[in-house]
């Protein structure tokens, strides 16, 4: 099913996801106050311009992607969530790091903005 916005794609995910999807929408928008609320690839996103940031629900984790590759201190912070390709995924049994996810979210976007 293709999702036209957060909410839609919120709505559609199980009830215990819900409340940590929307976490991550609040970490995002506080620390980039200015960006867009998109959907790309059906998942949910941001943009500034173009797209800098998707979070996705899946079984036992959410994503977060694309990874961040320009601040070495962010990329040593978020080792234990990186995956192979440097995505990033938070398990469902772990409490959110928002305030790491906030950074990142801005680290992203500026990654983007300079590329």
């Amino acid at each position: 099913m293709p999702f036209k916005s957060h909410d839609e794609y919120i709505v559609a995910q199980r009830a215990e996801l819900r409340d940590r999807l929307t976490q991550i929408q609040k970490a995002v928008e506080s620390q980039v106050p200015n960006a867009e609320r998109a959907v790309s690839y059906n998942m949910p996103a941001y943009k500034l311009g173009r797209t800098f940031l998707y979070f996705a629900a899946f079984k036992n984790h959410i994503g977060i992607y694309p990874p961040v590759t320009q601040d070495s201190a962010l990329i040593e912070a978020t080792a234990v969530y990186r995956g192979p390709k440097g995505n990033l995924s938070f398990p469902h049994t772990e409490e959110l790091p928002l305030d790491l996810i906030a950074r990142i979210a801005s680290a992203l976007e500026a990654q983007y903005r300079n590329s």
